[in-house]
C-alpha cells in the first residue's frame, strides 16, 4: 500500500507546488448574490446556508483542482450549520477526493483510547473492533490534537498506516496565544520540542519510500524560528504549515518549515484565496467570477513560493 507522504508528494511534483487551499466558508465573505439566491429560495435556514456553501465549494473545486494538489476543510464551518453543513461537508471532501486532490479533514480530534477509535474509524478507515464500515467522513489525512498524549494518538496512527493515510498533530500553531500552553517549559525545554520528540516515536515505521513520515506535525508559518527549530529535530515529518496570507505570514516566514530538497511541508492559505474576488487586484472581475480570482490567487502564491523555496545544490 503506497503510503500518504509519498502520495502526497506525488500530488505535489504534479502540480508544481506544496500549497493547499483550506475552504473556509463564510457566509459574509462570500459572494451575496450567490447566498441571496439560496436564502430567497429557502428562507434564512440551516439548509439555504448549506446549499450556497455547497455551490460555492463545487465552483472553487473545478476551479482549484487543476493547481494545487491538496485542500483542507475545516469541519466547523460546515458544523455550525447542523445536519444539513454535516451533509455539505461530507459533499465536499468527497467531491474533492474524485477530483484527485489530497483531502484533509481538519477536525483536530483527540480523545481517550475507545473514543479515538471511533473518530479515526469516522475519518481515516475502520478501527473498531469487528466494525469493517467505510468512513463516514472519508478523508487522506485528519489533524490531530495530542493533550491527551499517546491514548489518543496511538487509534489515529493505526487506521493511518493500515489505510494508507496521515495525520498532522498540532504542535505549534499559528495562532497568537499558541505560547501560553506550547511554549511552556518541561524540564528547561519548550513543550513543542517535546511533543516533535513524541511525534517521531509515533511515526516510526510509517515512512514512505521517499523518507517522510505518515504522521506529521501542525506548524505555524507566523513563528519562523520556532518551525526552524522544529525542522532540525523532525527532518523527515511532513508540516501542515497554516498561518499564510490572511494571519500575516508570507513565503519568506515558510521558508523555516522545508527541508533543503524543497519538500517537508504543505502550506495552507484559506482567506486570501477563496475571497479573493473581494481584494483590490481582483476586484475588477466581480463576484460572479469569484473561482477566477481564487485561481489567480493561488497561481500569484505559486510564483511567491517558488521564489524562496529552490532547492539547495
Amino acid at each position: 500500500m503506497e503510503t500518504f507522504s509519498d502520495r502526497l508528494m506525488a500530488a505535489i511534483d504534479r502540480k508544481g507546488c506544496p500549497i493547499t487551499v483550506g475552504l473556509d466558508p463564510r457566509l459574509d465573505l462570500m459572494p451575496p448574490t450567490l447566498v441571496r439566491t439560496y436564502i430567497a429560495q429557502h428562507g434564512e435556514t440551516h439548509r439555504a446556508a448549506s446549499l450556497a456553501i455547497r455551490d460555492f465549494n463545487l465552483r472553487l473545486l473545478d476551479a482549484l483542482a487543476p493547481h494545487v494538489p491538496t485542500v483542507k476543510v475545516q469541519v466547523a464551518f460546515y458544523e455550525a450549520f447542523g445536519p444539513a453543513g454535516m451533509e455539505v461537508f461530507a459533499d465536499t471532501l468527497r467531491e474533492a477526493r474524485q477530483r484527485g486532490l489530497i483531502v484533509i479533514a481538519d477536525v483536530k480530534r483527540g480523545d481517550i483510547e475507545l473514543t479515538a477509535q471511533a473518530y479515526a474509524s469516522a475519518y481515516l478507515g475502520s478501527s473498531l473492533p469487528g466494525v469493517m464500515l467505510s468512513p463516514g467522513f472519508e478523508a487522506d489525512a485528519i489533524t490531530v490534537n495530542p493533550y491527551v498524549g499517546g491514548d489518543g494518538v496511538f487509534p489515529f496512527v493505526a487506521a493511518a498506516r493500515s489505510h494508507g493515510k496521515g495525520l498532522f498533530i498540532l504542535v505549534k500553531t499559528s495562532n497568537p496565544t499558541s505560547g501560553d500552553v506550547q511554549n511552556l517549559l518541561v524540564d528547561g525545554q519548550p513543550l513543542y520540542e517535546r511533543l516533535a520528540s513524541l511525534i517521531l516515536q509515533w511515526g516510526h515505521g510509517t515512512e514512505g519510500t521517499r523518507g517522510y513520515q505518515a504522521v506529521g506535525a501542525v506548524v505555524g508559518a507566523t513563528y519562523p524560528a520556532e518551525a526552524e527549530r522544529l525542522r532540525q529535530l523532525m527532518p523527515h515529518t511532513y508540516f501542515l504549515v497554516p498561518g499564510y496570507g490572511a494571519q500575516g505570514a508570507g513565503a519568506a516566514d515558510v521558508q523555516a518549515c522545508f527541508a533543503a530538497d524543497g519538500y517537508g511541508a504543505i502550506v495552507n492559505s484559506s482567506r486570501a484565496i477563496l475571497y479573493a474576488y473581494r481584494q483590490e487586484a481582483y476586484r475588477a472581475l466581480g463576484e460572479e467570477r469569484f473561482p477566477e480570482a481564487a485561481r489567480a490567487a493561488v497561481l500569484a502564491m505559486k510564483e511567491e513560493l517558488a521564489a524562496v523555496l529552490r532547492p539547495s545544490s
